[in-house]
């Protein structure tokens, strides 16, 4: 472990955020949709809101911690594309997906996208002090919980459609199930209420932040195996054979996260045991040979190998570590770092491989940038774990 820290700080400044600053801005305003694995821009690909929300957060974290104008100037440009192009002027709230003119190409009120929206704002206005981020911050969060949130049963829907009416069919993509509820989008609105907390706290904040956290411990972890389920209808009756580890993993060190957050000892004390039980499932049942994190399992299994799961598992493992000093999760976190070197940087174009087949070789198939392929997850992994490596 002696010479990771080096090495996670080397591939975020010499390669993650040169690739966004360098090969992502579109000098007519925003990000590019898409960016093919040869660097080939496809501007005809819609632009997701989530993306540009994970860009915000990128940068305005990336200065945050090294105070490089060049961060707070992509930082910026995000924040003003993020209001300029996604914001409803009529309903509120931020559209799904934009064109490259900055028109609405689907402009349904997904909370997933609501609560990265949140999450970048809230960066930001840590990062610089802005007083507008703040306010839209939690603006988005009055929004999401006047019109999404279920009073009786706990949670927030899914999605709604524009004027924040209900809609048939909520799913993030065709790949899902329908389903009213999942953990998906409940986790990423877990981690932004935890962010805007870091703001100031209000007692509204506070209560429905913590009762997220609750709600994972009571009802989406499984308590018998450990791992979250995915899917629920209304009711939340669990949808079956869907397994993830990779969210399982990441998970894990957002719900410490959100406790320490939080406050209080009792949370706290809950996450952290099932962030060791859910990593010590993952360490056990949801890495593959060579040690990567496998992207899906059970009925669905994936052999692919998504770089996603790979970066949150560097962290999670980590956490796991961290709480419980057990060198078989620190060992794990170091195989992962080293499996990701070798296997999904590419060295020669920039950023990551997405997807790499069991047989090791990248399916350049993939964006490097695109609707769902962004910097947060692998610029996170190495910012959480500057954090967490003590300094030589």
């Amino acid at each position: 472990m002696n010479d990771l820290r080096g090495r996670v700080e080397r591939e975020l400044l010499g390669n993650i955020l040169p690739f966004w600053m360098e090969r992502t801005v579109d000098r007519n305003g925003g990000f590019y949709g898409c960016v093919d694995s040869d660097l080939t821009v496809r501007n005809d690909v819609e632009r997701s809101a989530v993306v540009n929300a994970r860009i915000l957060w990128t940068f305005s974290a990336a200065y945050r911690v090294y105070g490089d104008a060049h961060y707070s100037a992509i930082a910026r440009r995000a924040c003003d594309y993020l209001r300029a192009a996604f914001a409803d002027p009529v309903y509120r709230g931020v559209y799904w997906s934009v064109d490259a003119a900055g028109r609405p190409v689907n402009d349904r009120k997904h909370v997933y996208a609501q609560a990265f929206a949140i999450y970048g704002l809230a960066e930001y206005a840590l990062a610089t002090g802005s007083s507008a981020a703040a306010e839209w911050a939690r603006e988005l969060f009055a929004l999401v919980e006047a019109h999404t949130r279920d009073e009786e049963l706990g949670g927030n829907i899914e999605c709604r459609a524009r004027d924040w009416s209900p809609l048939a069919d909520m799913r993030l993509s065709e790949k899902e199930p329908p389903a009213v509820k999942t953990m998906n989008t409940l986790l990423h609105l877990m981690e932004a209420y935890t962010n805007l907390r870091r703001l100031g706290d209000d007692p509204l904040l506070a209560s429905r932040h913590e009762a997220l956290v609750e709600l994972f411990l009571d009802r989406v972890l499984d308590p018998v195996e450990s791992r979250f389920r995915l899917f629920f209808d209304a009711g939340w009756r669990p949808l079956p054979d869907h397994i993830s580890p990779g969210h399982d993993i990441e998970g894990s060190w957002l719900l410490v996260e959100a406790a320490e957050v939080a406050g209080r000892p009792d949370l706290l004390a809950r996450a952290q045991a099932a962030a060791e039980r859910m990593a010590d499932v993952v360490l056990r049942t949801g890495l593959d040979a060579e040690g990567f994190v496998i992207y899906q399992a059970g009925a669905h299994h994936d052999p692919a190998r998504h770089w996603w799961p790979q970066a949150e598992g560097v962290v999670g493992f980590y956490n796991a570590y961290q709480l419980t000093g057990r060198k078989d999760f620190e060992r794990a976190a170091l195989r992962l770092w080293d499996g990701i070197e070798q296997r999904f940087v590419d060295r020669e174009r920039g950023e990551w491989h997405k997807i790499v087949g069991p047989d090791g070789a990248p399916d350049l198939s993939q964006p490097k940038a695109g609707p769902w392929e962004c910097p947060y997850h692998n610029a996170r992994a190495c910012l959480e774990m500057l954090a967490r490596l003590p300094q030589e």
